[in-house]
């Protein structure tokens, strides 16, 4: 019996954070990009090499079919 109240309310939230449009410091999003140092994304999450678990293992020979 209560679902319609709480649909309600979902409803009136997903309403105010789609319509939300907050005030934008241009000036802080320009000091921001202007930084001069250029990082990306790419840099910042380098994962280290991965090790070859099995490079030290001689490689596998198929199984012979016996008749």
């Amino acid at each position: 019996m209560g679902r319609g109240r709480q649909k309600a309310k979902q409803t009136k939230v997903a309403r105010q954070l789609k319509y939300y449009s907050p005030e934008t410091d241009y000036q802080a999003l320009e000091r921001e990009l202007t930084n001069g140092t250029q990082t990306y994304v790419a840099d910042r999450f380098e994962s280290p090499p991965v090790e070859d678990e099995d490079a030290d293992r001689p490689p596998r020979t198929p199984p012979t079919l016996s008749r």
